[in-house]
């Protein structure tokens, strides 16, 4: 666990409504399954009546398991550690006897070998295979305390010695388990008390000693325990609180994690529903486009039947009409009167110049219905073009840049003639275009209707360039130029922002909605203007695949 500086908990604080350390009841707290598995020691942790509190007792459980397990394994390395040492104690202390001209080992040797090992063997076996019970920390503590009295035995009751006691309850501390300590401190008061009755050499080094030397020296180690109590319970407070704030912290992440979907969700669906309308605006432009267009044609249209109309009136029909009738009142002797009637002499000749009379608003109207042909096949393209780009929404095709451009100019020719703009069109060898077809028709032709725009206001010559090149790259890039009013600079930095428009009757929708469209095709849509009155240039830059 991460350590953190102690401080005492308040009255209120949730974890601080516990039964005291060294208490012995385990009431409230989870029971272990396993036969081998006690209830751990009493810890300043409340039953858990929330669903913070009980992730905090979660936490701290897996924090108190995770340090028993590495404790447990630090003993085990200790305890064979020890093992050798104590029999490099003994071989160095008495390691021969002599009994007249023979040697052998001394008894304190094969004690330390095979006492040592069956004290230290088992807990050992314990730790490695049991990680984390109640049952082999408790062994361990045992076995802990029996070691330093074999040390003790060992060194021949040396006072240094019995320091290692005092050194081995500290360890035992590790566990931050007060019933540990009480294992091993009830396991010491038994051996000194057992070996200063019988047999005193071993534990003091004296052969006789006083029958109360015992209780001195377990007061020592009762004194430790006090010490190591107090300090158990402080570091019992600080993983209450770490795992309390990691709970809390746990909770907070949750909600924030929460609350980031939530938001995420919202914006995706926020985005949609801005791309969709972003879309429908998009398509509306272009419709709007087209209809400006085809009331343009209409216009010519309107024009062409008027002039057809009022040289139809200009047909003299009463004349023929007269014609008609002096034949029909003379048709029973025809050749007569066209030969001796005054009128009928004259009739040829007035019907010849009738004739020519009449063969010129025939010829006006021929020429006015041939342009009310053609202004109607002008409608109808526009409109076949619209649909056909229409039904390509989502389809990625194989396009000519060169059609496609042609194609956006065509939609707005009416209205380009009619405001007397002048097109040039610069295109490169480029490779074909792979896109969705009326995604780049709606950005070309509303690019095409706002430099037409920027073009009504200018005086003067009115030009329009549309050039289309790759660049370094390997992007495609179609510039549309026009040396109309120009942008401002403040303003092109928000002139594809969502309703921002220098239009007195525009929406803010175009420009948006085609750099929308060119981002969902993989490109850009950049503006550049070196000022008011000094035209502007939109480009669209485009992957050749997307």
């Amino acid at each position: 666990m991460p350590a953190v500086a102690a401080r005492p908990l308040s009255k209120d604080h949730p974890l601080q409504q516990t039964p005291a350390v060294l208490h012995g009841s385990s009431s409230g707290l989870r029971q272990q399954t396993s036969p081998l598995v006690d209830d751990t020691a009493a810890r300043p942790l409340p039953p858990p009546d929330s669903a913070l509190q009980q992730r905090a007792t979660e936490l701290f459980r897996a924090a108190e398991n995770d340090l028993h397990r590495h404790t447990d394994q630090l003993f085990a390395r200790l305890m064979i550690v020890q093992w050798l040492a104590g029999i490099a104690a003994a071989l160095w202390i008495s390691p021969l006897t002599w009994i007249g001209d023979s040697s052998q080992v001394h008894v304190h040797v094969w004690a330390a070998i095979l006492l040592g090992g069956a004290i230290s063997g088992f807990p050992a076996w314990l730790a490695w295979q049991h990680p984390g019970l109640v049952i082999t920390r408790h062994v361990i503590a045992v076995a802990q305390v029996l070691t330093s009295a074999l040390l003790i035995h060992l060194t021949g009751g040396r006072i240094e010695t019995h320091f290692h006691i005092f050194g081995s309850l500290a360890f035992l501390a590790f566990y931050r388990d007060w019933r540990v300590l009480v294992t091993a401190t009830i396991v010491a008061a038994g051996d000194h008390l057992l070996r200063d009755l019988f047999w005193p050499q071993s534990v003091f080094g004296v052969l006789t000693a006083s029958s109360w030397r015992w209780v001195e020296h377990v007061g020592w180690v009762l004194f430790e325990d006090i010490i190591l109590f107090v300090a158990i319970r402080r570091m019992l407070q600080e993983m209450s609180e770490i795992a309390l704030r990691r709970a809390t912290l746990e909770g907070s992440n949750e909600e924030i994690e929460r609350q980031v979907v939530e938001r995420t969700t919202e914006l995706s669906r926020t985005q949609a529903e801005l791309l969709e309308t972003s879309r429908l605006a998009g398509m509306a432009e272009v419709a709007t486009s087209v209809l400006h267009n085809v009331g343009n044609v209409l216009n010519s249209v309107g024009v062409s039947a008027e002039l057809a109309t009022s040289k139809v009136r200009e047909f003299r029909t009463g004349s023929l009409k007269n014609v008609a009738e002096l034949l029909q009142q003379n048709s029973a002797d025809l050749p007569a009167f066209l030969a001796t009637d005054p009128r009928g002499k004259m009739l040829p000749d007035y019907l010849l110049k009738l004739a020519l009379h009449l063969s010129e608003p025939q010829q006006a109207i021929l020429q006015e219905m041939e342009m009310l042909k053609k202004n109607i096949d002008h409608i109808k393209e526009i409109v076949a073009m619209q649909q056909r780009y229409a039904r390509g929404t989502g389809v990625v095709e194989v396009l000519s840049v060169a059609d496609l451009v042609d194609d956006s100019i065509r939609i707005n020719a009416a209205s380009l003639t009619r405001h007397e703009v002048n097109v040039v069109c610069e295109i490169d060898q480029v490779p074909p275009l792979k896109t969705d077809r009326h995604k780049a028709m709606q950005i070309l032709v509303n690019l095409l209707s706002n430099a037409k725009h920027a073009l009504d206001q200018s005086e003067g010559d009115r030009r329009m360039m549309v050039r289309v090149t790759q660049n370094q790259e390997g992007l495609l890039e179609i510039a549309v130029i026009d040396n109309g009013t120009g942008i401002a600079p403040e303003n092109l930095s928000r002139i594809f922002s969502h309703g921002f428009t220098t239009k007195k009757l525009g929406h803010g929708f175009g420009l948006h909605s085609g750099a929308l469209a060119a981002r969902e095709l993989g490109g850009t849509l950049k503006a550049h203007s070196d000022g008011p009155g000094l035209g502007a240039t939109f480009t669209l830059t485009l992957p050749l695949e997307n």
